[in-house]
Formats: structure tokens, C-alpha cells, sequence
């Protein structure tokens, strides 16, 4: 066996991908070590642990997790219950983490600052593939690995509130008045909510759930408002498939959302694109321009940032990798998942192919891997690292085996309102679907956000188009 193969994999983050892909490198008796910037597994998750998701147990556990922590006696929860992120760590991930099989191979406090090749910049091409992976701390040390599988996450890197990608003027001046996704309106951070107006940016299901604490709050908290804005048109989008979706929670959320707004508890702006933002006597001005070059003014106590997230690559500077310039997902992966062109289809199952840079042996996984994209599920993660371990397990059958069996929703195109009926192309599924399937959107900030209606990916319409009708 080569030096380089002596050597274990690195796993960078201890979240449920990444102690997923550290089950599967144990269940292939590949040396591996996990890095944990936090303090515990789970430490991103914990964060927005009092939030429930909407799927199901049996959707959020990675099978080779399952198969250890069964044979260690584990009483596994309810699989059609619904877990808080609290419930995920305490049920799920610490124990996985505890387990002898993983446990030695963590390291917490670990945060890793740089990934290059041992002795060679991202120039030098002579010997590259079989040279180790350096990974510097930021602590100062170092450590050599076989391959590096990032599994970090996108949480610590919100998107700003801006609407051209960039950070709105004054946004910096305005932080003391600016959450992000996710506060515990009706925990921990009560205080700063209650008696108070409040205005939500965004249309995902980070923002539908802060408003709908928000609405039980203001019921309780006399003088507690509320103000919804969105950059499109029309919350649709945001209401998603209702009775239609296959994860009842989740069509409930918008169907609530739904009757708050219609009720007048919740007022609604759209076509809302944040210009500037200036905090005047512990209340912040938010300034707003329309397409059509109007402004206009909107004063409260708060605005949570429900905008999503973004990948940071930096630590990967002196790699080489071949990323998408649109999404930040890897080229292959990117046209699969990209919402510009994608509102009306499915992801389809993938793994090490599509997730491969020419940098050999660095696999970006998991929240990270989808770039900007508001379109991952924990289950599309699980079987990425399934995938990539089977690559590096020289295991390249099951590695290209590539299966997704994913919840199917009502919502199937970018207006929904036309598409949770079950008219039309976007109906009811077929009886008997393969086992490779997929679907347009999924978890964002640990949330399922509004997944597509699943299709079949080897059926062609009847009118010979391959892009169902939806296709660009």
C-alpha cells in the first residue's frame, strides 16, 4: 500500500453529512478523521434547534449510521414523527458521535483555515495526484490526508440582505438591528421581538416559519407587528402544495402562512428589493426600490434576514477546482439543480461524478456542494457520501449506483398557484416509479424549503421532448 493510502480521509464537519460520510468510511475500513469547528457534532443544527423540520425520522437518518447505532442498541425515534433540530442532535447525532466506531476520530474545536497539497501550490501539476492533502487549523496545526471530504456547510455564510448580491447600503451600520435565519422568536430571544415591529425578508421556509412565531408571539405580545416582504410578485412559491405535498408538515406551514396573511395578522409587500438600510434612535429605516426605479421607506425595531445562503470556498484557494460560475456547485452538478432553469423538474440522483474537481480526492458534499442553490435535502447528502465513499473505496459499481427516493410535493413549477390542482403535466406521479428519482428543492439553513413535484428521469413525453413541459 502506497504512503498516500496510509493515510486517513479528512471529514470537515461533524453535521449529519459529515458524520454520515465518517459512518460509511468505517463501514469500508477507511481510516478517516472528522474535523468539528464547534464545540459538539451537530453544532450548526443546535443553533436552529428549536425549529421542527418536516420531514419525517425516516428521511433524516443516513442508513450506515442506522446500521451502527442498531448494532450498539440504540432505540430509534418514531420514524413518522417529526424531530426539532434539538431532537436531531440529542436523538441522532450524539449518539452517532459517541459510538467507539466514530468517537476517536472527532475532533472538536477544529476549525480548518487552509487545504492545499503537501510541498505544492495550485501551479504545480508533476506528482500532484499522489501527493497528501495539507489541511492547516486555525491553531497552526497541520495535518496529511488521503482525500478531504468537505462536508462544512453554509451556515456561518448567510447571503446578505442587498438584492444585487451585495450587502445593502448601511447594512454593516444596521447588524445590532439584523438577524439572521432562524431567531428563537418564542424562546430565548422573546425579548427582542415582543412589543415590537419586526420586518421578515424572504420567501423560503426560514422565513415562513419565523413569521408564523412571529404571529403566535404578536397574539400573545400586544403591540408586536409584523411585516412580510418578498422580492417576486406573488407567495406562491412560499404557501407551496398544501394537501398536495407527501410531508403533511410541510404543506401545512404554507397553508398556515396562507391564513395569516389572507387574515390581515401578517401584512405582505412584494416586488420588496432592499436598497438601503439606516438605523435611527434603535429603529432601523429600510429603503426600497422597485424595478421601475421608485423608492419607498419602511420603519421597524427589527428585520431577520431569511435570504438563504453561500458557499465559502476560500479554504480551497490553493486547490484546484472547476466550479460553476453561476451557482458555485461543481460545473457537472450545477445545470442539475440550478432554480433559474429548474423550477419545473427533478435533481436527479448523483454522486462522485457529478460532485468530482479536477483537484482528485476533494469532494465538496452536502449543503456546500449545491453553491447557492436553495435546494438541498438531508437524504440527497446522505447518498452523496455513500457515493464518494464508495469511490474511495476503489468500489466504482456501487459508487455509480447513484438512487434517490425523495417525498413528492403539489408544488411543480414557479407559479403553483397553477400546479397543486393536479391538472396538466405536473399531476399525480405515475403508479410505479423507479428507484432513481429526484427533486428540485430541499433543505435550506436545515429546513426542507418547497421541493418539486418528482417525476421519472428515463420516461420522455409523449411529444418526444426530453425535457418534460417545463424544459427551457
Amino acid at each position: 500500500m502506497s504512503t498516500l493510502n496510509d493515510l486517513p480521509v479528512v471529514v470537515i464537519g461533524a453535521g449529519p453529512v459529515g458524520l454520515a460520510a465518517a459512518a460509511h468510511l468505517h463501514e469500508r475500513g477507511i481510516a478517516f478523521t472528522v474535523l468539528e469547528a464547534g464545540d459538539t457534532p451537530g453544532a450548526a443544527v443546535r443553533q436552529w434547534g428549536h425549529v421542527r423540520v418536516f420531514s419525517p425520522w425516516r428521511y433524516d437518518i443516513d442508513p450506515a449510521a442506522r446500521r451502527l447505532l442498531d448494532d450498539a442498541g440504540w432505540v430509534a425515534p418514531d420514524p413518522e414523527a417529526l424531530p426539532t433540530g434539538a431532537e436531531l442532535v440529542s436523538d441522532y447525532l450524539q449518539p452517532l458521535a459517541e459510538l467507539p466506531a466514530l468517537k476517536p476520530h472527532l475532533r472538536y474545536g477544529a476549525r480548518v483555515e487552509a487545504i492545499s497539497r503537501l510541498g505544492l501550490d495550485r501551479l504545480r501539476t508533476a506528482g500532484r495526484e499522489h501527493t497528501p492533502f495539507l489541511i492547516r487549523l486555525a491553531d497552526g496545526a497541520e495535518l496529511l490526508a488521503r482525500a478531504v471530504i468537505d462536508a462544512s456547510g453554509t451556515w456561518s455564510t448567510p447571503n446578505v440582505l442587498g438584492a444585487s448580491g451585495l450587502p445593502a447600503r448601511g447594512e454593516a451600520d444596521a447588524a445590532a438591528l439584523l438577524e439572521h435565519a432562524l431567531p428563537d422568536v418564542l424562546g430565548a430571544d422573546r425579548a427582542r421581538f415582543a412589543g415590537r415591529h419586526t420586518l421578515v425578508v424572504g420567501a423560503g421556509h426560514s422565513a415562513a416559519n419565523t413569521l408564523l412565531s412571529l404571529a403566535e408571539l404578536a397574539a400573545a405580545e400586544p403591540g408586536t407587528t409584523v411585516t412580510w416582504a418578498i422580492r417576486s410578485a406573488s407567495p406562491a412559491r412560499t404557501y407551496g402544495g398544501g394537501d398536495a405535498d407527501a410531508l403533511p408538515a410541510r404543506g401545512a406551514l404554507g397553508s398556515r402562512l396562507r391564513e395569516h396573511v389572507d387574515a390581515g395578522r401578517l401584512r405582505l409587500l412584494t416586488g420588496f428589493s432592499v436598497h438601503a438600510l439606516t438605523p435611527t434612535d434603535d429603529r432601523v429605516a429600510v429603503v426600497v426600490r422597485h424595478a421601475d426605479g421608485g423608492e419607498e421607506s419602511i420603519t421597524v425595531d427589527r428585520i431577520v434576514a431569511a435570504t438563504g445562503f453561500r458557499p465559502d470556498h476560500s479554504i480551497a484557494a490553493e486547490l484546484r477546482l472547476d466550479l460553476d460560475p453561476v451557482m458555485g456547485a461543481t460545473r457537472a452538478l450545477a445545470p442539475l439543480i440550478d432554480p433559474n432553469e429548474h423550477s419545473c423538474g427533478t435533481v436527479p440522483p448523483h454522486g462522485v461524478d457529478e460532485l468530482s474537481h479536477p483537484e482528485a480526492g476533494y469532494y465538496a458534499v452536502g449543503m456546500k456542494s449545491y453553491g447557492r442553490a436553495p435546494t438541498f435535502l438531508m437524504a440527497t447528502g446522505y447518498e452523496q457520501v455513500r457515493s464518494v465513499v464508495a469511490a474511495l473505496a476503489g468500489d466504482w459499481a456501487a459508487a455509480r449506483d447513484v438512487q434517490l427516493d425523495l417525498p413528492e410535493t403539489g408544488v411543480c413549477n414557479s407559479n403553483p398557484a397553477e400546479s397543486v390542482d393536479g391538472d396538466g403535466c405536473c399531476g399525480p406521479a405515475p403508479a410505479a416509479e423507479p428507484a432513481g428519482r429526484g427533486l428540485a428543492t430541499g433543505i435550506s439553513g436545515g429546513l426542507l424549503s418547497t421541493p418539486l413535484r418528482l417525476v421519472t428521469l428515463d420516461a420522455a413525453p409523449a411529444s418526444g421532448r426530453t425535457g418534460g413541459c417545463c424544459a427551457s
